[in-house]
């Protein structure tokens, strides 16, 4: 069965064509149900930002009633990209935003948000987020105190080889968007795949799970499930 395609999709403008293509590939690795467009180079294959090749990328991405993040690479692609914004039908610019976000940082967040269906400010925010993940300061993750506001806590041991590297926390964060939960993993907010890759966890570790919310027990279970399952890695 075809998955239906997410309802954002995501425009990656870059200077260089094979930059962009690069980003296209590795976000859709965490988020193949959402429309990744690549408009990256100039058309005759030079450095650059081509307002046509933008604006083709923009009008394809919001076909079908979808809506779209355009993430840059440079300052001079947030003009192009600004300048298509601003010729575009009105209807169809009211659906797109431009991130102020890292670019490929930004492109994964933003694809893992929104392949669990989330709606564009949700995909946008969550691109800009990860201009502050790896910019934090370093050192272990802060565990959430214990309380009595009905968190559920769990622990569960990381059995794949290569830990909780970028495939795994991506599934993990696609995995909890069905769920009416907030998930925290050692402190990390779990629907965040790069906060989840910047714990670091090896093969060996346990993970501190806690969960909170409508459905925090289904949330727990999965996640526990997914990890002991090694990722369907083991």
């Amino acid at each position: 069965m075809t998955r239906e395609v997410a309802p954002v999709a995501l425009v990656l403008v870059s200077h260089s064509r094979g930059l962009a293509l690069g980003a296209v590939e590795l976000a859709a690795q965490m988020a193949p149900g959402v429309l990744l467009i690549a408009a990256g180079g100039m058309q005759d294959g030079g450095l650059g930002t081509s307002y046509d090749t933008v604006e083709e990328a923009v009008v394809e991405a919001t076909q079908d009633g979808r809506s779209a993040v355009v993430l840059t690479d440079l300052g001079s692609a947030v003009l192009t990209a600004e300048s298509v914004l601003d010729l575009l039908d009105e209807d169809m610019a009211a659906r797109v935003r431009i991130a102020d976000a890292p670019f490929v940082e930004g492109a994964v967040a933003a694809a893992v948000t929104a392949h669990g269906g989330a709606d564009l400010a949700a995909v946008l925010a969550s691109a800009v987020h990860a201009g502050s993940t790896f910019g934090s300061a370093d050192g272990e993750p802060t565990v959430a105190a214990a309380s009595d506001d009905g968190v559920l806590r769990a622990t569960a041991v990381l059995r794949n080889p290569l830990g909780l590297h970028a495939r795994p926390a991506a599934v993990v964060a696609r995995m909890l968007a069905a769920y009416d939960a907030k998930v925290r993993v050692n402190g990390a907010n779990a629907a965040s795949v790069l906060e989840l890759m910047k714990l670091g966890a090896k093969q060996g570790v346990e993970l501190q799970i806690e969960t909170e919310g409508p459905q925090a027990a289904e949330a727990r279970d999965a996640l526990v499930a997914a990890v002991e399952g090694g990722f369907g890695e083991v």
